[in-house]
């Protein structure tokens, strides 16, 4: 079973969940993870990767959409067509509204939770489904 992380921002807008996202992909990307960001749509998936090129003038993070020529040579992608297949390296930051099939190939999964209505309803339902799985679920509340 995988351990589901949720991140619970005291912020209700996508620009401070996109920059939380750029924060955790760091911390990741700097232990030496692989990770994928999986998005709703390609258009969530584009905003994410501009959030990563705009988050830190003194750092990069490789990455790319994976519709990308890129997308197997870089640690991060961004999709929002179906999961990837991860090494035992690769961690999930789902920023859907759901979870996504082949979620059970994660070991570690993360989800952020900002206080917008419909994030706050759609990751309950995701909580209460993880839970239902059996997965180990961890809230970390910030701010």
């Amino acid at each position: 079973m995988a351990r589901i992380d949720f991140y619970i921002l005291p912020d209700t807008t996508l620009e401070a969940r996109l920059q939380f996202a750029c924060k955790l992909a760091e911390t990741i990307y700097r232990k030496g993870y692989r990770l994928h960001l999986h998005c709703a749509d390609k258009a969530l998936a584009e905003q994410a990767d501009e959030a990563l090129w705009q988050f830190r003038d003194d750092a990069y993070l490789p990455h790319a959409l994976e519709d990308s020529e890129l997308a197997d040579s870089v640690p991060i992608t961004l999709g929002w067509q179906q999961l990837p297949v991860p090494t035992e390296e690769t961690a999930l930051l789902n920023l859907h509204p759901d979870i996504p099939e082949g979620i059970e190939h994660f070991a570690r999964i993360a989800e952020i939770i900002n206080q917008h209505q419909h994030v706050l309803v759609a990751k309950r339902a995701c909580w209460q489904r993880y839970k239902a799985l059996g997965h180990e679920v961890v809230p970390h509340k910030l701010g």
